[in-house]
């Protein structure tokens, strides 16, 4: 059941998500429980938390939501965007910044962990929250980058020659419009030594109208200036399984980009040996390479979602007895302080 204050109901009639633009179709996305459950034919018993989603709000673009299983409360993709009681639980070493982000960032938005690249937390906006997230507690408005430190950020990318690699991260930098991101992509651009731009974004998979011929048409004409790599993030193959999302990753990949993906392992979603080999069945069937399997940053609020790290290796030699090693994600932690992703050893 519903536990918290009441919550305001959104028309119950999804719109056509081929017949808008992408702005009018994020604007339509569902943003509160009660919606959702009605969307999927749902009872009000199923348990949720308003309180919850007054903290980290629901939002959930009605393209993903089409790709959910009605009157199944266990669907794996209506699990990560709805909020759970136990997301109220406090639980010792489940923290704000469980990857120490702010410590890394040596100016405003520019996160500074590894060698050879940085990372710019372009924008707090999403298109889909999941519970699980990790930035969910960030401090955006002090933290963003393009809204009053632009100048200062380029000038600390332009003053290491070392930085290869510029990272878009947030948030979801594709949820800024074509103008803001190529007036970025060029500044970059100008920079000698910084050679890629790569993209961490969701919007392909849970919001594939993002994919138009503007944003086509601006990376593949930024080929000519940055080598531009796309990370996407899905955690499930039921994600993959839209037309539109397959056309979206035709689209990209006819523009030049190079398509990698990250996942989260999630309890009840994606921890079985089928469940990763039927994603990344899915992801290589659409020319998309298996990247990283993180292991659950230990955020605030997502403790219901974490796997022990033994069974997250037994998992990953599960999938590596079954699939050849390239569609074999990297199983990884992050740990606050370290040169680079944390490689899980196998057993």
């Amino acid at each position: 059941m519903i536990t918290g204050i009441a919550v305001k109901n959104q028309t119950k009639n999804a719109p056509s998500p081929h017949k808008t633009p992408w702005q009018q179709a994020l604007a339509q996305a569902i943003r509160d429980p009660q919606t959702l459950l009605d969307a999927l034919e749902l009872p009000h018993t199923v348990p949720v938390s308003t309180t919850a989603a007054q903290q980290f709000r629901v939002l959930a673009p009605w393209s993903y939501v089409q790709r959910m299983h009605k009157g199944d409360p266990n669907d794996p993709l209506l699990r990560q965007v709805l909020p759970h009681p136990d997301e109220m639980q406090e639980v010792t070493g489940y923290l704000s910044d469980p990857v120490d982000d702010q410590a890394a960032m040596t100016v405003p938005g520019v996160l500074h962990k590894y060698h050879g690249r940085v990372l710019l937390v372009t924008t707090g906006a999403c298109a889909i929250h999941c519970r699980y997230c990790f930035r969910r507690h960030f401090p955006y408005n002090e933290a963003n980058p393009l809204r009053h430190h632009s100048q200062m950020a380029l000038d600390y990318i332009r003053a290491d020659s070392s930085i290869q690699e510029v990272i878009l991260s947030g948030g979801d930098p594709l949820t800024l419009s074509d103008e803001r991101l190529a007036q970025l992509a060029d500044a970059l651009s100008t920079i000698p030594h910084v050679q890629r731009l790569r993209i961490h974004s969701r919007l392909p998979l849970v919001l594939p109208e993002r994919v138009d011929h503007a944003l086509l048409t601006w990376l593949s004409q930024l080929q000519s200036k940055l080598q531009v790599i796309i990370v996407l993030h899905a955690n499930h193959a039921q994600e993959l399984d839209a037309s539109d999302v397959r056309q979206a990753m035709q689209a990209l990949q006819q523009a030049g980009v190079l398509l990698l993906n990250q996942s989260v392992l999630l309890k009840g979603i994606n921890d079985s040996v089928d469940a990763l080999c039927a994603l990344s069945e899915a992801l290589l069937a659409q020319h998309i390479l298996p990247y990283y399997l993180h292991v659950l940053d230990k955020v605030a609020g997502a403790a219901h979602f974490d796997t022990p790290e033994q069974q997250a290796i037994t998992l990953i030699d599960g999938v590596r007895a079954r699939l050849p090693g390239y569609m074999v994600p990297q199983l990884v932690r992050e740990i606050a302080g370290e040169t680079a992703k944390t490689p899980l050893p196998t057993i």
